[in-house]
């Protein structure tokens, strides 16, 4: 089983910044696609951003591009998330996610999932 624990969740004003991270258990991190994925309260679960198993290919929502960075670090097992001039409306749950196919907007095909992280956003 993969293992995944986020960290950086916290209370930030609008206009703030805020910094998530993922890390994986095992020896086989670089064999998976991660992605980003946020739950507000009576909304649906909505894709954020995914990374390529080398880091080389990015995907970014529209809702938070040009705000929002992804990395990863395969020699860390760890993935990150940027989050640059937050709104209120990026208040959510941010969960980090992995998959060994390629279907980098589909939660469904994510296979294992972190607790995630609590992200308010206050105005």
């Amino acid at each position: 089983q993969v293992q995944l624990v986020e960290s950086g969740g916290g209370l930030v004003q609008a206009g703030g910044s805020l910094r998530l991270s993922c890390v994986a258990s095992g020896r086989t991190f670089s064999s998976y696609v991660m992605g980003w994925f946020r739950q507000a309260p009576g909304k649906e679960r909505e894709f954020v951003a995914a990374v390529s198993r080398s880091g080389g290919i990015t995907y970014v929502s529209d809702s938070v591009k040009g705000r929002f960075t992804l990395s990863r670090d395969n020699a860390k097992n760890m993935v990150y998330l940027q989050m640059n001039s937050l709104k209120p409306e990026d208040t959510a749950v941010y969960a980090c996610a992995a998959q060994g196919g390629n279907y980098y907007y589909t939660a469904a095909r994510y296979a294992y999932w972190g607790q995630g992280t609590q992200v308010t956003v206050s105005s």
